[in-house]
């Protein structure tokens, strides 16, 4: 677009021409000499504004141009647009009336002057029959603004406010004025400076409004900026300033629109101001001014936005501009015919962005085609034809013209991320036969056929004859007037500037096709088509070449020829041509190792042949002298090799410690003719224990091959460079030592097309597979050195062929025949768990002994790696019997579920001898499962390079060895509980000790004698008892002793616990058995703990919670330790949390019994037997604090009988307890059957034990009714049975009656227990 008239393709954006503050950068029309003189000055009398206020808004208002933003209707954001320009005090506007030219004199007195932009003015270019030129649309562009943007200060001062108005007031009206005289319609608007802020604005109004009327300024033209206003509420004046200013300057260009359609509609064509005189000349037809009237109309809608108005006025203008009247009417010699098709193109630029404007992107294809195709056949019949380089270059600038406006358009959906080669058509063309070139493609197709365009404007320049390319001055008048009508000159210089016939000067055409190649390079690596991008790089280095300039060949074509695809997909024509270019400018630039690395490749066949080329490798640098000598290293892939190699294994498999046979193969497909190549080394690279085989060049008899036709086969020797090296130490053999190196002789000199065979032993060492992974081909002459790297693999190793000799082969029937399976040699060495059991339990250390024996032939250099798998797996640590004593021992590390360690070192274990190693587990508090895992790698101390493995899986159980159920049963306290309104106990209350020793709890009968005296001391609180029973059972395989059985209490700091075990809980101990109980598996033993609990004080009446560890201590029967000492385990079992000290009353029950007398004589001499009573105590107990009254009445029975109220009321104060005692005599009869005993936690049926009541022979159940009621709630309390009771079915309360004889009588020491 550089090539047409400044501004004549830009966009139209209405002009705001600030004026008034002090700019660094001010805006100068650009006005010719001529209309300088007659430029209409525009000027303030007042000074520029140089506040900060004032800069930050114009700043803001520059920083919101819009001459650079993206023309196209889905940019939303902003809702003004404007070009901003900038003056201080003054600016000049173009002539509205062009004064007559000197020596011109009008020939009558009512002539009218016209504009110096119109044909009717003897001034403009246009004069008189032209159309359009870019001088009129730079006018509403750069020249006269349509918002004139004045800036003041207005003075609050009131003794300079009246003086200060009257001299705005004056200079506003004096630009009023002079704006007026020039006749341009420039609308103006006024910005305010106060220095009030803005709560004080309101009394300014009256000011403002008279400075409105006195200058006759639009109420939408004035604005007011309050000092002090922060940043965001400046800029928030700003926009809806701009957005006012906008819809002002939108109603200009609209009356500049009408303006024009009224003149189009009156039909005449206007009389110029000085009648042509001068030839033939004539003025502009009625046609010619139609087109300029429609031109202008769309221009102006353009402005205002109305794209759609402005298509259809551009494209009316069009048509009658290529009508008959106009262009076709005009001579192609005429300099009317290059502005007519300028103004063509302008049009035709204007309607493609109004396309592009509306989303029309097919539309404006097909639009930018059919100006081509249409201009093409109109400049082929009336002008100079289409076949002469300024045709050519019209086609490139047209397509350079459609790749910037879709830049400038900056379409969504073309954005690099979208991926988007082109563009689908709009909806009303979907069914239409669309063809490729009917899409919009991206920019880089169009600057790709620029770039086309501009190499056929060449060709055709190039081909112009030399008397063409004379300059006028040397040739015949004849001549140039025949070479005038033979080359088209539009836009573009003279055959002679063009092409010039002494070289010097001219047009650059490869600068012009590689800066539109890189541009439509860039645009299509964005997008990832490296094809097409790679194409237009060595078209692009075509042209860097035509003019030398190797540097930029080397930099566009090394990554290219490094990275490019041509060669993985079969264009090798492509590679080679990109090769040769590239080689010639890297000998010209002396990039030796590009030189090399180029010429290693061409010599393969692949290539075609180049006489003259001597292909040879050696003679590489010839004519490049480097500084050093180049080391080139190719990688894989980097580039076609010119050898095929492969490797093939005789055997599919192996066994550690053997040796297998394989052979290499190298096929030269170099060129026939070329030098021979000998390389300095071939080194083969291997997976697994095999490191490498490194054959050396050693040219002799001792290494002549067999040859016969095209094959060569040479068998070679390898040894171990450290074979004789000892290794003494597992550490030291890790996984590079291990590696085995290989070397050996070999003539290595390449034949063009001869096949080279290695054949090679190779000793196998560790199990698993052996590959051969790739081969480094080193090559080394006086001028450089060359290493290239090749990987084994489908596309290379492409033969499967064993040669038996050179003129035998066979074919290896394998599917990899790259790889060697070697399988393990079997380890003699064992690991043996003599003492391994099922289980092991919780809370003891667990003690692993394994025996590691070694059943080789030879001494083994071993070390032990020890895996253990599970849910939170425990640290352990190894020891080695007989090693390291009084040292620290290995202990594991614990990643992930995973306690492993690694390398403990085992020594050498000789043949036949055996070692001990101890795995210590520390106790485990959870029942798992653990997967044990230990490893052996040994050595035999006669192959010290193959490892030896022997594993052993074992798995490790840990289950808790018993398991408990709990019961809590109440019991009645012994001691009285305090009153309340005891005056010595409330003074005991304010001196007790609160704090110390709180919620302790103490055990045995020492604790149990002193807790009275303790409670009475600290603890003044109510108490209560309780009786915990535990049955607990053994869930281990084997017996086990249970040497002591506990509980450990915790309660709150408010209540203090003591414990004390019942008797009988543990048998004595005994010399035969040991101290203890003896637990076979899944045995249920029962243990019994009196519990004794107190608060602290009698303020504190809410719950205690109750924590208890029932805690075993227990050995096993047969210990796995060497040790004498038998290890005590501590299992600690958790019990159900229990509440105490209930807010609720609680009526307890508990029985004794009074033995009857001895049997006494009477008088007639018979013996009488006193009978067995019974004493019921009924205790009622009020934790509350409230006075309750409760009803207890007692139901005769034909059971029993009783002594003691029948019916009674017992009132309880708070917090205290009150009892009621009865005493039973049960009748003689039949005893009932046994109801069955049940407990409420479970409900099941006890079993009888000799120490339950009921459990003897003879005694019976009685069964009280006793109602104990609230007699306030009228709710019947349930009383809890104790010792030597229990609950029925019903809910009553049944007590036990021994047998009257002496062998039913209960036995003294043993307690009766009852479920609650």
């Amino acid at each position: 677009m550089d090539d047409y008239q400044a501004g004549s393709l830009d966009p139209n954006i209405p002009l705001l021409l600030t004026l008034g503050v002090s700019a660094g950068s001010i805006h100068e029309a650009k006005l010719g000499a001529a209309l300088k003189d007659q430029a209409i000055l525009i000027r303030s009398e007042l000074p520029a504004l140089d506040s900060d206020q004032a800069h930050a808004l114009l700043g803001y208002i520059e920083d919101h141009d819009a001459s650079q933003l993206p023309a196209n209707g889905r940019d939303t954001s902003r809702r003004y647009r404007f070009r901003v320009k900038t003056a201080e005090r003054s600016f000049l506007l173009p002539p509205r009336r062009a004064r007559l030219p000197d020596g011109v004199e009008s020939p009558h007195l009512s002539a009218t002057l016209h504009s110096p932009f119109s044909p009717l003015s003897p001034v403009s270019p246009l004069y008189p029959d032209g159309l359009m030129d870019a001088q009129w649309i730079l006018k509403h562009q750069d020249l006269v603004p349509s918002v004139l943007l004045c800036f003041y200060d207005l003075v609050s001062d009131p003794t300079l406010a009246t003086l200060c108005d009257n001299r705005l007031k004056t200079d506003l009206n004096n630009l009023r004025g002079l704006l007026s005289q020039s006749g341009y319609k420039t609308r103006l608007a006024v910005v305010l400076f106060s220095d009030q802020d803005s709560h004080s604005v309101d009394s300014v109004q009256e000011r403002l409004e008279a400075i409105r009327r006195a200058c006759a300024i639009d109420a939408k033209s004035l604005f007011l900026a309050p000092s002090g206003e922060s940043p965001d509420e400046l800029e928030r004046m700003a926009e809806n300033m701009l957005t006012t200013l906008y819809g002002v300057a939108i109603e200009y260009f609209r009356d500049l629109g009408r303006h024009s359609r009224k003149k189009k509609a009156r039909g005449v064509v206007p009389q110029p101001t000085v009648s042509p005189t001068s030839g033939t000349s004539q003025t502009l037809s009625l046609a010619g001014w139609n087109v300029r009237y429609d031109f202008k109309s769309a221009m102006f809608a353009e402005y205002r936005l109305e794209l759609g108005n402005a298509l259809l006025s551009f494209e009316q203008a069009y048509e009658n501009l290529l009508g008959p009247e106009l262009l076709e009417a005009i001579p192609s010699w005429s300099p009317r015919w290059n502005e007519a098709r300028f103004l063509a193109d302008v049009i035709a630029v204007r309607c493609l962005r109004c396309l592009l404007w509306n989303g029309q992107h097919s539309a404006a294809a097909r639009r930018w085609q059919s100006h081509r195709d249409r201009i093409a056949e109109f400049v082929d019949r009336r002008g100079r034809g289409i076949s002469n380089y300024g045709w050519k270059a019209w086609e490139a600038r047209w397509a350079i013209v459609m790749a910037n406006l879709i830049e400038r358009t900056a379409i969504p959906d073309f954005t690099p991320a979208t991926m988007n080669l082109y563009l689908q058509p709009e909806k009303n063309v979907m069914g239409e036969r669309l063809q490729p070139w009917e899409l919009l493609h991206h920019t880089g197709y169009w600057y790709h056929l620029a770039a086309k365009h501009l190499s056929a404007r060449r060709n055709l320049a190039h081909a112009m004859s030399e008397d063409d390319r004379r300059p006028p001055s040397s040739s015949p008048a004849s001549h140039v007037a025949n070479k005038a009508f033979t080359y088209d000159t539009y836009m573009c210089p003279d055959p002679h500037d063009e092409y010039p016939l002494n070289g010097a000067g001219g047009v650059d055409h490869s600068r012009m096709i590689v800066d539109c190649l890189k541009r439509a390079r860039s645009e299509f690596l964005k997008r990832h088509q490296f094809r097409f991008a790679a194409e237009l790089s060595l078209e692009c280095a075509k042209e860097l070449a035509l003019v030398r300039d190797w540097k930029r060949v080397v930099e566009l074509l090394r990554s290219l020829w490094r990275d490019m695809s041509f060669r993985s997909e079969g264009w090798l024509a492509i590679a080679e041509d990109l090769s040769w270019a590239l080689r010639s400018a890297a000998a010209a630039v002396g990039d030796a190792d590009l030189v090399i690395a180029i010429d290693w490749e061409l010599l393969g066949q692949n290539f075609t042949r180049r006489t003259n080329w001597h292909y040879d490798i050696t003679r590489s640098l010839e004519g490049i002298a480097p500084k050093f000598k180049p080391s080139v290293h190719i990688e894989h892939g980097e580039l076609l090799p010119f050898v095929s190699p492969s490797f093939v294994f005789r055997d599919e498999e192996g066994k550690a410690g053997q040796s297998t046979r394989g052979q290499l193969a190298i096929k030269s497909n170099a060129q026939q003719g070329s030098a021979p190549v000998v390389l300095k080394s071939i080194e083969i690279e291997f997976s697994g224990s095999v490191g490498r085989v490194v054959l050396q060049h050693q040219a002799g008899a001792a290494t002549e091959p067999r040859k016969h036709g095209s094959v060569a086969l040479s068998a070679v020797s390898l040894t171990d460079a450290a074979k004789d090296g000892a290794i003494s130490e597992v550490e030291n053999l890790d996984e590079s030592n291990r590696k085995l190196t290989l070397h050996g002789n070999a003539n290595l000199t390449l034949l063009p097309g001869q096949t080279t065979v290695f054949g090679v032993d190779i000793p196998l060492r560790e199990a698993g597979e052996t590959r051969a992974v790739a081969l480094k081909l080193g090559f080394e002459s006086e001028a450089f050195d060359l290493q290239q790297s090749l990987y084994f693999g489908s596309g290379i190793n492409s033969s499967n062929l064993w040669y038996i000799s050179t003129s035998s082969t066979k074919r290896v029937a394998r599917a990899i025949p790259l790889s060697v399976r070697v399988l393990p040699r079997p380890p003699k060495l064992k690991i043996k768990a003599p003492a391994w059991k099922d289980q092991y339990y919780n809370d003891e250390p667990i003690q692993l002994e394994f025996g590691i024996v070694n059943d080789e032939a030879d001494g083994a250099l071993a070390k032990l790696d020890v895996d253990l798998f599970g849910e939170d797996t425990p640290v352990f640590s190894i020891e080695v019997v007989g090693q390291g004593a009084g040292d620290a021992l290995p202990s594991s590390t614990v990643v992930n579920d995973e306690s492993k360690l690694r390398g403990v070192s085992l020594g050498t274990i000789e043949s036949s001898k055996a070692l001990t190693v101890r795995l210590n587990v520390p106790p485990i508090e959870r029942s798992n499962r653990y997967d044990l895992t230990m490893r052996v790698t040994y050595h035999l101390s006669t192959a010290p390079g193959t490892p030896i493995l022997q594993t052993a899986l074992l798995q490790l159980n840990v289950v808790n060895p018993f398991e408990a159920n709990y019961d809590l049963l109440p019991r009645v306290h012994p001691d009285p509980w305090p009153s309340m309104f005891d005056y010595d106990g409330v003074n005991g209350l304010s001196g007790g000790d609160d704090d110390g020793n709180d919620g302790s709890s103490g055990s045995g009968n020492a604790a149990h004698a002193a807790s009275t005296t303790l409670t009475n001391m600290s603890h003044k609180g109510i108490s209560q008892a309780w009786c915990l029973v535990t049955r607990y059972a053994s869930f281990a395989s084997e017996d086990l002793r249970v040497v002591d059985v506990d509980i450990r209490v915790q309660t709150a700091r408010t209540v203090r616990c003591f414990h004390t075990k019942q008797l009988g809980v543990l048998p004595p101990a005994d010399e035969d058995r040991g101290r203890g109980r003896l637990i076979r598996p899944r045995t249920i033993v029962e243990a019994a703990f009196d519990i004794d609990a107190r608060k602290s004080t009698l303020d504190g009446r809410s719950p205690s919670t109750l924590d208890v560890s029932f805690v075993i201590k227990w050995t096993r029967c047969h210990p796995d330790t060497s040790s004498s000492e038998v290890v005590v385990n501590t299992t600690t079992l958790p019990v159900p949390r229990f509440t105490l000290f209930g807010t609720e009353p609680r009526v307890l029950a508990s029985v004794s019994h009074i033995p009857p007398n001895p049997p006494s004589l009477n008088k007639d001499n018979s013996s009488t037997r006193t009978p067995q009573l019974a004493v019921l105590h009924l205790i009622i107990e009020n934790a509350s604090a409230h006075f309750l009254t409760f009803g207890v009445s007692m139901e005769p029975s034909d059971e029993f009988a009783f002594s003691g109220p029948k019916q009674t009321t017992l009132n309880l104060l708070p917090v205290s307890r009150r009892s009621v005692t009865y005493r039973l005599l049960p009748l003689p009869r039949p005893p009932p059957p046994t109801p069955t005993p049940t407990t409420p936690s479970t409900n099941k049926a006890l079993p009888p034990t000799p120490a339950t009541p009921g459990g003897g022979a003879g005694g019976t159940w009685i069964k009280p009714g006793l109602v104990v009621r609230d007699k306030y709630f009228q709710k019947v309390l349930r009383v809890i049975p104790t010792e030597g009771m229990k609950l029925d079915k019903d809910g009553g309360v049944l007590i036990w009656i021994p047998p009257d004889e002496e062998e039913g009588e209960t036995r003294s020491g043993e307690k009766v227990e009852a479920a609650e």
